[in-house]
């Protein structure tokens, strides 16, 4: 390699703090810009996060020439616009999660990419993180016999009034936000889709779910059940259960660089140690690889496809009061 791959933050998100370490962390990476609706508000946020260049609008950062990677972290509804646009000047794309709201628009996503050549991922942190690939190791093994079960939440009191997480139209509501990483977790472990999905949601005042409680199943015969909102308090876990032992993994979307799982038989409970790098990490190596190396990224789109169809899945079954069949 020549030179590091530039990268340019689409927005001046909160996440984007997450990513900033990890950028400036690797060989083969630099933050070059950062791009916001306004010249002032990007000033500020370069000079605050010493990014070298504030572009005043998203246009300007997508014409830099210098700029090889976008990361696009704007509200989940301008995921897919940004994302094709940033995909035709030229840049390879970080998406982050969920990766679209329709299928239309993750359809029109691949295309753009595989039309201009560009890599595009979705930004699923914890599918990078060894912890996740341990757990994954372990269901696989066939150490908890046959798979039953999965069981996962993932809540947090959301105390921001007006976030676009609340408003409908934006694509909010705890299961797009929240709710995707258990869906995702569920799918990656059993290797295989839903066949058929049943949800239901308490909505908020924006017309999106505070609160969602999903059920899936598998075709063989795995069943997984998940919970995701914003008026609980913070809880996270994944419990994976089989006919022989139990995987409980604590902190399975945001482990740290050193994280536990316990390997649960009978009445014996099993610490297994997992050491692993920043959890953000993961997905920027992820992409210098797919670009530079020509390795497929970890998640593919039709992975990213099919955690949407999944989700939409559960948002129909509990508009509709009904199980909906994949």
């Amino acid at each position: 390699m020549d030179k590091p791959l530039n990268w340019g933050l689409l927005s001046t998100a909160k996440i984007n703090q997450a990513l900033i370490k990890p950028i400036n962390a690797s060989k083969r990476t630099r933050l070059l810009a950062v791009a916001s609706r306004s010249q002032s508000s990007a000033d500020a946020y370069a000079r605050e996060n010493k990014i070298p260049r504030a572009h005043g609008s998203y246009e300007a950062l997508l014409a830099d020439p210098e700029i090889d990677v976008i990361y696009n972290s704007l509200p989940n509804n301008l995921h897919a616009e940004w994302t094709i646009k940033a995909l035709r000047a030229g840049k390879h794309v970080l998406c982050e999660k969920p990766i679209a709201l329709t299928l239309a628009e993750v359809d029109a996503m691949a295309s753009a990419a595989k039309e201009t050549g560009k890599i595009l991922a979705e930004a699923f942190m914890y599918r990078h993180h060894v912890q996740t690939l341990k757990a994954k190791e372990i269901a696989d093994s066939g150490v908890l016999g046959k798979l039953q079960l999965i069981k996962g939440a993932f809540t947090f009191p959301l105390t921001r009034v007006g976030n676009y997480r609340q408003i409908k139209e934006m694509g909010g509501g705890s299961v797009w936000d929240v709710g995707c990483y258990p869906i995702s977790y569920a799918r990656t472990i059993v290797g295989a889709e839903p066949v058929e999905v049943f949800g239901w949601q308490v909505e908020g005042p924006g017309g999106s779910d505070d609160s969602f409680f999903g059920q899936m199943r598998f075709a063989n015969g795995v069943h997984a059940q998940f919970d995701s909102g914003f008026i609980s308090p913070s809880r996270s876990y994944i419990e994976i259960v089989g006919s022989e032992a139990v995987l409980k993994i604590p902190d399975p979307f945001k482990p740290g660089k050193k994280s536990e799982l316990y390997l649960v038989r009978g009445e014996k409970e099993e610490k297994i140690n997992v050491s692993g790098a920043d959890l953000y990490l993961g997905e920027v190596e992820d992409m210098c690889d797919a670009i530079l190396l020509n390795k497929p990224p970890r998640i593919s789109l039709a992975d990213s496809r099919a955690n949407v169809a999944a989700i939409l899945g559960f948002i129909d079954s509990a508009n509709e009061k009904k199980p909906i069949f994949l």
